[in-house]
């Protein structure tokens, strides 16, 4: 005969919770997360303060696409280490990038930007990327430490997609990737 004692509430409560923080660890680790924009690199995409939900499952069965956007650890050659950036994607594998003239250029052609800021107000010689590597950008070209200084992404050290912006209220429907003719 076993125990037929009933739990007492206390214990209930008590194993209730620790299986949703542990069922809240797995799914953040593996599937999804809430990431907060901590600088204006975005802009006019995303605000600081804007809270995003960020997914993990896709890239294992798709490649990323241009203007995704991404969040990832940055390359050693960034010089950041512990913090996770995010940005959008503007090269994909295999393409050539340049930046001159105000515009970014993908294989000599211009690449269409609705999202962008600014122009960007530097130049950057051509980049051929190689077969797991990725071109990323901040919105806010003149403000934002990226690949046009440090280089290509690591397909491998993305983190996840950004597919949803939950706060502020207000800009909860707001689009993240563009509307427009595509590239």
């Amino acid at each position: 005969m076993g125990n037929d004692r009933p739990k007492s509430k206390i214990r209930e409560t008590i194993e209730t919770f620790a299986v949703a923080i542990g069922l809240a660890l797995i799914i953040r680790a593996t599937v999804a997360e809430a990431r907060y924009i901590p600088s204006d690199s975005m802009l006019p995409t995303l605000h600081v303060g804007d809270r995003l939900i960020i997914e993990k499952v896709s890239y294992h069965f798709e490649k990323p696409q241009r203007d995704d956007i991404v969040v990832f650890n940055p390359p050693a050659a960034s010089g950041y280490k512990g913090e996770a950036f995010i940005k959008r994607v503007i090269g994909l594998p295999g393409e050539t990038v340049a930046i001159h003239g105000g515009k970014v250029w993908i294989d000599g052609k211009p690449l269409y930007e609705p999202y962008e800021l600014q122009p960007p107000a530097y130049t950057m010689p051509p980049v051929k990327l190689g077969p797991n590597q990725l071109f990323v950008m901040g919105d806010n070209r003149n403000n934002s430490d990226d690949s046009h200084i440090w280089g290509p992404l690591p397909i491998k050290d993305i983190i996840g997609r950004a597919i949803f912006r939950f706060w502020p209220p207000d800009r909860l429907f707001v689009p993240l990737t563009p509307t427009g003719p595509a590239t």
